[in-house]
């Protein structure tokens, strides 16, 4: 559920600062003797009453009615509504009540009704221009950050959708090689059925957090590649070279699967040609570097899928912050990540 950062407590407290500094610079005056304070007479009372009926009179109905949705025609309405309201209510307040209660008046009986329009004009710019100030930046302040939720709700959305684009994917490849074991009545079939498991409840529960230790990222790479292991009936096809400095390294889930899987699915390799998997990093930067000769067999239609998904992640969750480079030369494949981690 969304939150706003300007909460209405946080809002009032800013326009209770607001009249306290308002009504301090209204009561200073500006003599050749120094600045003095004033004691406010009726009518500057009543000019503060209807200078506050008109900021919020403004601020709270005719503003938000201009934005809902903005009209420029909406903007000349309520210049015109405010001005004419302005007027109204001070004509009543210091003309009317005044004199029936004080039996006292701002403006002489003998006052023109073209003069006192023009005369309050003025007057009525004040509040109209800072209520007007204060909602846009109000308005600005509360737009950018439900802006920000709603980008951020976007990202976690098409993070959510890759991830489970990723684990389909992983899923369909083994279930494939159990296929083929259990066809040729691989001994390794049960194993093999019971190590899927093991990696689906890994799955389960690692794939739905932020992010996982990379320690446990590279225990999920080497359950999958015994997998592989176990239909090829070989072992130790891929070789490591470590150099990392902390293991409980957060990143997010399945960030260096897609280039061991590419490897396996793709590549050809075997215990003399084997996959070369260079890992190195500390807290500031990771690199992540797979080697595998180019595989002659025909690639199937869902190929590039796991890839593909990297890509869109890195760009949601380290933008501007990683690299991914792609290279083949000499029949080799050669596929490095590098992640800044500051």
């Amino acid at each position: 559920m969304y939150q706003r950062k300007v909460t209405r407590q946080k809002e009032v407290a800013l326009h209770f600062v607001f009249w306290i500094i308002w009504l301090y610079f209204n009561a200073l005056e500006v003599l050749e003797t120094g600045i003095h304070f004033i004691s406010f007479s009726l009518f500057h009372w009543t000019y503060i009453f209807v200078f506050f009926i008109s900021f919020y009179s403004n601020y709270l109905i005719v503003f938000p009615q201009i934005f809902n949705p903005f009209r420029w025609y909406k903007v000349f309405v309520g210049v015109l509504v405010m001005f004419t309201l302005f007027i109204c209510i001070r004509y009543f307040v210091e003309q009317i009540l005044t004199l029936y209660i004080f039996q006292r008046q701002n403006y002489p009986i003998t006052t023109g009704t073209i003069y006192y329009i023009y005369d309050n004009v003025f007057f009525a710019i004040k509040p109209l221009v800072i209520s007007s100030v204060f909602w846009m930046i109000l308005f600005i302040v509360k737009t950018m950050d439900y802006n920000s939720y709603i980008i951020q709700q976007q990202k976690n959305t098409e993070i959510k959708f890759l991830k489970a684009q990723i684990n389909p994917h992983f899923v369909f490849n083994t279930l494939n090689n159990i296929y083929s074991m259990v066809h040729f009545k691989s001994p390794n079939a049960l194993p093999a059925i019971e190590k899927l498991s093991d990696i689906m409840r890994f799955t389960t529960y690692e794939s739905q957090l932020e992010f996982i230790k990379l320690s446990d990222e590279l225990k999920y790479i080497y359950a999958y590649i015994e997998l592989e292991e176990l239909r090829k009936y070989q072992k130790s096809f891929v070789k490591w070279k470590l150099e990392v400095s902390n293991y409980e390294q957060s990143l997010p889930p399945y960030l260096f699967f897609p280039l061991i899987e590419n490897a396996l699915k793709h590549g050809e390799y075997s215990n003399e040609l084997p996959i070369h998997v260079f890992l190195q990093g500390d807290s500031e930067q990771l690199i992540f570097h797979v080697e595998n000769k180019i595989g002659t067999a025909k690639k199937d239609e869902y190929g590039g899928v796991g890839l593909e998904n990297l890509k869109n992640r890195l760009e949601i969750l380290y933008p501007k912050k990683y690299d991914l480079s792609i290279d083949e030369m000499n029949g080799c494949f050669s596929i490095k990540l590098s992640l800044c981690l500051k």
